[in-house]
């Protein structure tokens, strides 16, 4: 009767530790099984904003637990959309706002979300990137105009930081300079933005602090 008492205790913290095991290893591997899904679309006509945007796209997939599509606007499915716990839109200015193909996808994240759920993008994250030929080509109307857009589709809106370490709209690129195109630093922005973007959007969806 005594041996029984003494060992009883201990018996019963193994039997819980176990338990606490069991219940980590189910969390992990419910964890593992559902990763959160970021859409990377983007428009190009020159390809500046396609290299911007396989930028980002590096920056993202260093996250854990995070799987990053990227394709190009008209590329992106219904099912892309509706699956993404994020997205991010990059697009070229014209005319000192979006391009017209950029401003069409923002037109159907709402029109396929709107059949989904009237909640639209809530729960959601997103962001955008922007790439323009010169230094004031209207690169913060464009992005202001698709963080409006995201905002009033309750989307929760992510911005970047820029090297010295001040927040952004999100990543732009001048590239008709000398040499023309995007730069090695135009490159580190987006690395930064789309790691910064993944790390909050998994953050947010697993209910953690930044």
């Amino acid at each position: 009767m005594e041996f029984r008492r003494a060992f009883y205790p201990r018996i019963m913290l193994k039997l819980a530790k176990r338990l606490a095991l069991v219940a980590l290893l189910i969390a992990g591997a419910g964890t593992a099984a559902s990763p959160v899904r970021i859409l990377i679309a983007y428009h190009s006509q020159t390809g500046n904003t396609a290299k911007l945007a396989a930028a980002v796209r590096e920056g993202a997939a260093s996250v854990a637990g995070v799987e990053v599509l990227l394709r190009s606007v008209d590329e992106a499915g219904t099912e892309d959309i509706v699956k993404s716990d994020g997205i991010l839109l990059g697009t070229p200015v014209h005319w000192g706002n979006l391009s017209a193909e950029s401003k069409r996808f923002l037109d159907r994240i709402g029109e396929v979300l709107g059949k989904t759920s009237k909640m639209l993008g809530e729960g959601r994250t997103a962001g955008v990137f922007c790439t323009a030929g010169s230094i004031s080509n209207g690169q913060e109307m464009a992005r202001l105009a698709a963080i409006a857009a995201f905002l009033d589709m309750r989307f929760i809106v992510i911005g970047g930081v820029n090297d010295e370490g001040f927040g952004s709209l999100g990543p732009q690129a001048v590239t008709g300079g000398s040499p023309p195109g995007v730069n090695d630093r135009d490159r580190a922005e987006a690395r930064r933005f789309g790691e910064r973007f993944a790390r909050l959007t998994w953050q947010f969806r697993a209910g953690a602090k930044p």
